[in-house]
């Protein structure tokens, strides 16, 4: 799945439209193989993102949980060092 889809459930202050739909778009283009769709295909390709979209935000709002919403500032420290991990430059052995 796309990489830069990221969990959008569960976090305080909750997902907002922009995400919702940036998440939605990285799908379809995912799905279609386009990341720009040609003209012929442009009115397929928003109309499927704003289903995505929808389907998104009823799934969202219909799911339940008793775990605490997560800090997404915290959340986005942690994927920082995370990622400075893995792309840190690695030391060879002279």
């Amino acid at each position: 799945m796309c990489r830069s889809i990221k969990t959008l459930f569960n976090f305080e202050p909750p997902a907002t439209e922009a995400e919702l739909r940036a998440a939605s778009l990285q799908f379809v283009r995912k799905l279609s193989g386009f990341s720009a769709p040609s003209k012929a295909n442009e009115a397929a390709f928003e109309r499927a993102v704003e289903d995505v979209t929808k389907a998104a935000q009823a799934l969202l709002a219909s799911l339940v949980t008793t775990a605490q919403p997560r800090d997404r500032e915290f959340e986005a420290v942690k994927a920082r060092e995370r990622s400075a991990n893995r792309f840190a430059p690695r030391r060879t052995a002279a």
